[in-house]
């Protein structure tokens, strides 16, 4: 744990960085959330202040919205969002509101795909860890592997 107040985690995944990016950016509601929850919808406009809108749901119908923005996006190999503002650059209040900073690194023959939470102080660092953050998000990278490694070279291309 440093001052950023930072959680993490990082995969090693088969499969080059623009094809993890298609399936980071194309294939959420196949991997985002951790199972037997589902993602029910992935609304990502990929732009610095455009929406990054995500419907989750429990295996007994609990819904979970998660509303925020896109900061910055550097395609196939940097993705930041924040839930603490949506679109259009509105403020948005919460408890647990974070930076979210998703990179994809060639390394090898694959991606070094890492996920970080940056909070805003140690509290909140702390409440999303005791949460599960890294069981619950080491699941989602896990379930993002598994899709990217598993894209066609078609998939991949479109």
């Amino acid at each position: 744990m440093s001052d950023l107040y930072e959680l993490s985690v990082s995969r090693f995944i088969k499969a080059p960085p623009e094809t993890v990016w298609r399936a980071w950016t194309r294939h959420g509601t196949e991997w985002f959330t951790p199972r037997p929850w589902t993602t029910v919808s992935v609304d990502y406009d990929l732009r610095p202040g455009g929406r990054a809108d995500i419907v989750m749901q429990s295996p007994e119908g609990e819904r979970h919205e998660y509303r925020g923005a896109v900061l910055e996006v550097e395609p196939e190999r940097r993705l930041v969002t924040t839930s603490a503002l949506v679109e259009g650059w509105v403020p948005q209040a919460g408890d647990m509101n974070f930076v979210r900073i998703d990179t994809f690194e060639p390394e090898g023959d694959g991606t070094r795909y890492t996920a970080r939470a940056r909070h805003w102080d140690e509290k909140a660092m702390l409440a999303h860890r005791d949460m599960g953050f890294e069981l619950g998000w080491g699941a989602a990278a896990d379930q993002l592997a598994q899709v990217a490694e598993n894209l066609t070279p078609q998939e991949s291309a479109s």
